[in-house]
This record gives structure tokens, sequence and C-alpha cells, in this order.
């Protein structure tokens, strides 16, 4: 939900209709989304969670160089997980439409976004159990199978 160097920041989940603005979190080299009322509260995404943005998305090309700012040329984007496999590294990332993969951290700060959608909540099956035979006056037709 939210990256492991955000791990002493303030947080909460997203919700939909949320108003946030990508921000440098005080004490953290990690940038994020907070919300748009309260700067200091890191918002956190779930994977699969959807955002649509003001204006097209802004990035730095790499941290800490002076390389002038990029931009994706969209403004709607899926919240995901990459590098899973390498724990020291930030994970929360942005996939646009076209494919484009952007580190959260690398988003320039004062963005706005709205939360568009979360992801569905995972479905746990229910397995089938035998039909239970309610006791009413009304007759019912009944089907006879031979085996």
């Amino acid at each position: 939900m939210c990256d492991y160097s955000l791990q002493h920041v303030a947080s909460r989940p997203a919700k939909v209709g949320d108003e946030l603005v990508s921000t440098k979190f005080h004490n953290s080299i990690t940038r994020g989304f907070a919300a748009g009322d309260d700067p200091n509260v890191a918002v956190c995404l779930l994977p699969g969670t959807e955002l649509a943005f003001e204006s097209d998305v802004e990035y730095d090309p790499a941290l800490g160089s002076f390389l002038p700012n990029r931009k994706v040329g969209e403004k709607v984007a899926r919240f995901r997980k990459v590098n899973n496999d390498q724990p020291h590294v930030h994970h929360d990332a942005l996939e646009f439409p076209g494919g484009q993969i952007v580190l959260l951290t690398r988003l320039c700060e004062g963005q706005r976004a709205k939360v568009l959608q979360l992801p569905a909540s995972p479905q746990v099956a229910i397995p089938a159990s035998p039909q239970v035979a309610i006791e009413t006056n009304e007759a019912r037709p009944v089907a006879l199978v031979e085996t």
C-alpha cells in the first residue's frame, strides 16, 4: 500500500473520490500521495487503484538529475507494485494506458489526482451445500431420478 520508506509517516487507505497531491514527505526522501487537505498524511493505494490527474503527469527522468522533467502524455493511471523481489528499492508505481510505468517517488511534486476506483475485493468462494428442505404447506413438484 505505501512504500517501505514511508513506514514512519502517518498514513491512511485511499477512498473513492479522494483528492490527492503528489508530495515529498517530511523526514523522508520518498514521494507519494497525500490528501489534498492534509499534506502530512500519506494516502496508501492498493494495486489496481485507478487515478485521474488534472493534467499530463510529469516525472523526474532520474533522481538527482539536472535534466528537465518529462511528461507521460497521459492523465489516467493504475497503481501497481514493481520490483517485488528486491526488498530495499521502491515498489510503488503507476502504469499508464500506453504501457509506461513510473515510480511514484519520481513524480513531480504538486500534481493533483482523484481516486476513480479501488480494486474489486477478492471474492471468497463459498462451497455449495446440500439443499435443505423447508417445510411448507404448499405442494411442490418432485422429480425422480433413476440411478
